[in-house]
């Protein structure tokens, strides 16, 4: 091994021991980290591991990497937090994380660690999911796909999983006939009729106060829509939830920009008709 690289781990293992001997400082003399449990943890690790995915995005956006660095610090900080509560619970210890996630990643790279030869990444992948899929005893290729992950993230992952056993369009040929089938339904059920509030087809001699009596179909036609654009999305190599998340940055950006413009007018928003609002988000636009 490179010296360079050998000091470098060397003294990443004193940092991680610093950190560590940190971490059972706090637990044992500070009141509020004393009373801390998994369960108390949990909404700041995922609103951490959201903060992460933003530090992320700084950096492939402006090169700017010192969030990014801060971020990575504060999840590290949360996974050996909850390592410490297992261990003072007598659950495991950090070498037990360690020591099993080093087992699963040899078991599961036999291309590297063993003798299964492999095509390409698609190839390691469809291994991958295999060997996993062996390792927990699962019964279905779905299984293992966490219900609390954000909707779009989950549907891609459903639909990985699926397409890994060959259920799956060969191109975005058959998506696009879906999304169109799916708008064809959306429209059937009455998404876009503004005549009544109370769902599709209701009776023109029917009063607005009572309930349709026939099944309100949109929220799941609209689900489907969602579903059939997050395939399309997959198979065009776009990650939905981030080009959903970009597309609501550049909206945040722009409306932004048109109540800067209507404030330095002096006229009141209310006033201006969506025509006119139209007119200064196209000059936001042709700005930019």
């Amino acid at each position: 091994m490179n010296s360079n690289i050998q000091s470098s781990e060397n003294a990443a293992l004193v940092s991680l021991s610093k950190f560590i001997g940190i971490v059972r400082r706090l637990r044992a003399e500070c009141p509020w980290d004393r009373e801390q449990t998994h369960e108390s943890l949990r909404p700041m690790l995922i609103e951490e591991a959201y903060e992460t995915v933003e530090a992320i995005d700084l950096a492939v956006d402006t090169g700017d990497y010192t969030e990014l660095k801060k971020e990575l610090g504060d999840m590290l900080l949360h996974i050996l937090f909850h390592t410490d509560l297992a261990r003072e619970e007598g659950h495991f210890s950090l070498k037990d994380v360690i020591d099993a996630e080093c087992e699963k990643l040899i078991y599961r790279h036999p291309h590297v660690f063993g003798d299964t030869k492999v095509e390409d990444a698609a190839h390691v992948s469809r291994n991958w999911e295999q060997l996993k899929r062996r390792e927990k005893g699962r019964n279905s290729v779905l299984d293992g796909v966490p219900v609390s992950l954000p909707a779009l993230q989950r549907a891609e992952r459903i639909q990985e999983k699926a397409s890994k056993v060959g259920f799956d369009w060969t191109d975005s040929t058959g998506v696009w006939k879906k999304i169109r089938e799916e708008i064809e339904e959306m429209e059937e059920a009455g998404i876009g009729n503004r005549v009544s509030g109370f769902g599709s087809r209701v009776s023109e001699n029917m009063s607005p106060y009572t309930p349709n009596p026939i099944p309100d179909t949109r929220s799941d036609e609209f689900g489907d829509l969602l579903f059939s654009l997050v395939n399309l999305a997959r198979h065009e190599k776009i990650d939905p939830e981030s080009a959903l998340r970009e597309a609501t940055k550049k909206f945040d950006r722009r409306f932004r920009k048109v109540e800067a413009k209507v404030e330095s007018s002096g006229k009141p928003f209310g006033e201006f008709t969506l025509h006119e609002l139209d007119e200064i988000w196209d000059l936001v636009k042709r700005e930019e």
